[in-house]
């Protein structure tokens, strides 16, 4: 099997490239760039509205800086009890190809004729990029579907009180946001002392071995899809200064 990796450039990335690469030969890596802050800023406001858009702004420039100050040794603690790697993926397999949804990206991807393109942190992939190819686009998201659609699902999940869907799904990528085939999910729980920034790593760490079952199932032909029947599905967005605040205060997750 052809794999590839087309990716965004936050740690995640090396978290599942160095979990898959002693079991699976991913080929490349193709790194892609935000969209501009404006643009993203006036989409938001666009579907959120500008006092939403302020104030998830407000969460992320004053209660994630804290909290980045603040976590620096949990985060250790927890990238060691989880096994996740943070060695740099090497030089050789990068390639920059701007915006996902690039002509570079696409041209990248026909040129490496891959038969599987495990997707992470990227912006929203186009139906031009994702009909380029006969490959399978597979996505991690750090969420259950179809109940936790869009950003940090495990926090909405925690935020909630819905601790029976902090977890991950591994699907195939449609056009729509986090509503493709669900093909592995499972859950897990936070320790004291987590917060926002540490949720996802517990997910990530989830993450891995689904891939890898999902991996050898597309290489044995046994890839089953499904979807849920009569489930709930929401689109979550960033939180706002506020709703955090409340949520610590209130239900004790940080």
């Amino acid at each position: 099997m052809r794999i590839i990796m087309l990716a965004g450039r936050g740690n995640s990335t090396r978290y599942i490239y160095n979990g898959l690469k002693e079991e699976f030969e991913i080929s490349k890596v193709l790194l892609t760039d935000s969209k501009s802050r404006m643009k993203m800023l006036k989409r938001r406001v666009i579907n959120l509205g500008y006092f939403n858009v302020l104030n998830q702004l407000l969460f992320q420039t004053i209660i994630v800086r804290i909290l980045k100050i603040l976590s620096n040794s949990i985060i250790n603690i927890r990238l060691k009890e989880l096994n996740l790697d943070l060695t740099d993926i090497p030089d050789e397999v990068l390639i920059n190809v701007g915006l996902v949804n690039s002509e570079t990206t696409i041209n990248t991807i026909q040129n490496l004729n891959p038969d599987i393109i495990i997707v992470n942190g990227t912006s929203i992939i186009s139906t031009k990029v994702l009909e380029a190819t006969n490959a399978i686009f597979i996505n991690t998201h750090v969420g259950i579907t179809p109940e936790y659609r869009g950003v940090h699902g495990g926090y909405w999940a925690l935020r909630n009180n819905d601790k029976k869907n902090f977890g991950v799904t591994v699907h195939i990528v449609d056009k729509g946001i986090d509503t493709g085939s669900i093909l592995y999910q499972d859950i897990t729980e936070v320790k004291k002392g987590d917060n926002f920034l540490t949720y996802p790593l517990y997910q990530y760490a989830l993450a891995i071995p689904l891939l890898k079952k999902t991996l050898l199932d597309i290489k044995m032909n046994q890839m089953q899809p499904y979807k849920k029947e009569n489930s709930r599905s929401r689109l979550y967005y960033h939180p706002t200064f506020t709703k955090y605040i409340l949520g610590w205060l209130l239900k004790g997750v940080k």
